[in-house]
């Protein structure tokens, strides 16, 4: 068994059982950490489909988090609790803004397509900004988390295991995805599209379809993140979260399936620790609090010039199931 396969599994086995652990321990913050963990994981899976994948670099997959978080916070604001009908309409919503903007962008490439896609990013930022009616720039609090009747998402245990399922069930999928012909297709395109081309195969089409799994994905974790804060906010659309989930991407490393969940624990377990830590020396500790941001990006740097695969792909490659 190779050791992706074993940092996988272990990683997937303490996630399941963080809750009880939690438990045990009497810190029901560790849930609420983990959970967000896992839902940054999953946007940067959705994300990784492209990047990683495919070679598009987009810098605006973060309006896709905030078109599902705003699914839920419009739909509650107005009343509207059910889960199902708040799953619907924000992908049913981000599935149109996806192909329309795929559409667009996939027709350059290069910094054309980064500049493009954090064009729109800022259009559905600022469009965020403008809706007065639901907070406006200062956001819109979500009073209730979605009910799906069987289940309801208000129990912090409850969205916990609904997330993991879901982060399961997304790398399963992806696994499958990229394994398949599309897959080989899209890596592909990534290494030569003009010999995929004259091979007789449509990249576009391919490259749009694989652009609109990857919003997908990233409005569902937009789902679960406003059921987790029960708040939205324009902010979630802005560029510096795009940053983020490349940032995530390349730390766990790109065209590995798990490297993201690596990249997403890696990163946010590092901003909790880093910003309440202290060693007990005054000016020390006060630095610290003060430029905790400059270690985390000194991490960044010596993981991309020493790490050049990333955390995750760094580890020998060999036959293995989720690469």
């Amino acid at each position: 068994m190779s050791p992706r396969v074993i940092v996988a599994a272990a990683v997937l086995l303490l996630l399941a059982a963080v809750p009880l652990l939690s438990g045990v321990l009497g810190q029901t913050f560790y849930v609420t950490l983990f959970t967000r963990i896992m839902i940054f994981a999953l946007a940067a899976l959705g994300l990784n489909l492209i990047l990683g994948y495919g070679g598009m670099v987009s810098f605006g997959h973060a309006m896709y988090i905030g078109i599902g978080a705003y699914a839920v916070g419009i739909l509650t604001f107005h009343g509207v609790g059910s889960g199902w009908a708040h799953l619907v309409v924000a992908l049913g919503v981000g599935g149109v803004v996806a192909l329309a903007v795929g559409a667009v962008c996939l027709r350059t490439s290069g910094m054309a397509f980064i500049m493009i896609t954090l064009a729109f990013a800022q259009m559905l930022f600022f469009l965020g900004v403008s809706l007065r009616d639901y907070g406006g720039d200062d956001g819109l609090q979500i009073p209730n988390r979605s009910d799906f009747g069987l289940f309801s998402l208000a129990n912090g245990t409850v969205l916990y295991y609904v997330t993991f399922a879901l982060l399961v069930g997304v790398l399963y999928l992806l696994h499958r995805l990229v394994h398949s012909r599309f897959g080989m297709v899209l890596r592909g395109c990534k290494s030569n599209e003009r010999r995929m081309k004259a091979l007789g195969f449509p990249t576009l089409r391919y490259k749009l379809v694989a652009y609109v799994i990857s919003a997908l994905v990233c409005v569902l974790a937009g789902v679960l993140l406003g059921n987790l804060t029960r708040f939205v906010a324009p902010a979630y659309m802005a560029w510096t979260v795009s940053g983020e989930l490349i940032v995530i991407t390349v730390l766990g490393g790109l065209g590995t399936l798990f490297g993201p969940v690596v990249g997403a624990a890696a990163l946010l377990l590092l901003e909790e620790v880093l910003s309440s830590f202290s060693v007990g020396v005054p000016w020390l500790d006060k630095f610290l609090s003060q430029h905790w941001l400059a270690l985390i990006g000194l991490f960044i740097v010596l993981v991309v010039l020493v790490l050049k695969q990333g955390l995750y792909g760094r580890l020998s490659a060999g036959k293995e199931g989720p690469r």
